[in-house]
């Protein structure tokens, strides 16, 4: 699932991000994502995962993303992986549930109830996590011009 958010004063964010290297601005942005997401990767509770908020997914993952890469993007996503930090492939299952589900010689194996635990951490999250991501860039954007100001008198001196 991609959501796209629309962010009041996204705009000036945007110019204050241009003024920085695109390597810093994408930390910048990073760095804020991880922050504004950790809420809902704490909201996210099931005791069968552990919840990453990560930049990378792994080969089977990828086409679930499709079309969010690009050299000023920043992706992050939060998700399910097992205890040791592999992909979850069947969280999926535990989130939507299944239906009824047989064999092929017809045996019939149940169904598994929906046990939603990212999507009610999603929604109960948004305001703080857009509040937070908001707050975070322009902390991140001052650290970095201030950083970039103190590179540029250094290299004057």
């Amino acid at each position: 699932m991609s959501v796209k958010l629309k962010i009041e004063g996204a705009g000036d964010i945007e110019r204050a991000l241009a003024e920085l290297a695109r390597g810093t601005a994408k930390g910048v942005m990073r760095r804020a994502m991880r922050r504004a997401l950790q809420p809902v990767a704490e909201a996210a509770d099931n005791s069968a995962f552990e919840i990453a908020i990560t930049s990378r997914l792994t080969p089977r993952q990828y086409g679930q993303a499709r079309g969010d890469r690009g050299p000023s993007r920043v992706t992050l996503y939060v998700g399910p992986v097992e205890s040791d930090g592999s992909p979850a492939p069947h969280a999926h299952l535990v989130e939507f549930g299944t239906g009824p589900r047989t064999h092929a010689s017809g045996k019939y194996v149940g169904a598994v109830m929906a046990d939603p635990f990212m999507r009610p951490a999603w929604d109960a999250n948004l305001a703080d996590m857009l509040a937070i991501l908001r707050r975070e860039v322009w902390a991140e954007i001052e650290k970095a011009a201030a950083r970039a100001a103190r590179k540029a008198t250094k290299g004057t001196s």
